[in-house]
C-alpha cells in the first residue's frame, strides 16, 4: 500500500527534504537531498482545491458547484494556491463580494430589459 508523501512536517509546519529515491522496478536506490515540488508542500485542502479547479478547467463557476462553495470562497482558496506556489496575489483592496454583488446588478438590469447587452457588456468591463 502506497501513502501520499508529505510534504509539511506535522510536528513544526517546515518544509520536508526527501533523502532517499527507490525505483520499484529494479530495486536502485539513491540517497541525498532532493528539494519536493512546491504541490507536496501544499496541504490536502490546496492540493485537492488544485485539482478541482484544473478539473473545471479553471472555470470559477464550475467550482462552486462542484465544491458547494461561493465565489468568494472560490477566490480566496485559489489564492492560497497561487501563494503556495510561490506568486504574490495582488490585493486590490476591494471586496470579491462586492465585486459580485455589483457584477449582479448588471445582469439582473440586463434581464430586465434596461440595458442593452453592449451596454451590459461595456460596464462589466469598467467595473471588473
Amino acid at each position: 500500500m502506497r501513502h501520499r508523501a508529505l510534504g509539511r512536517c506535522p510536528i513544526c509546519g517546515g518544509s520536508l527534504e526527501v533523502t532517499k529515491l527507490s525505483c520499484p522496478r529494479c530495486d536502485t536506490s539513491i540517497g541525498g537531498r532532493f528539494e519536493t515540488c512546491k504541490f507536496c508542500q501544499m496541504t490536502d485542502e490546496q492540493r485537492d482545491f488544485a485539482v478541482t479547479f484544473v478539473r473545471c478547467r479553471g472555470n470559477i463557476k464550475e467550482v462552486e458547484r462542484e465544491l458547494g462553495i461561493s465565489y468568494p470562497t472560490v477566490r480566496g482558496r485559489l489564492d492560497t494556491v497561487i501563494q503556495a506556489l510561490g506568486f504574490p496575489v495582488e490585493c486590490d483592496g476591494e471586496d470579491e463580494a462586492e465585486i459580485a454583488g455589483r457584477r449582479r446588478e448588471v445582469l439582473d438590469s440586463l434581464a430586465k430589459g434596461e440595458l442593452s447587452a453592449d451596454e451590459a457588456v461595456k460596464l462589466l468591463k469598467q467595473k471588473m
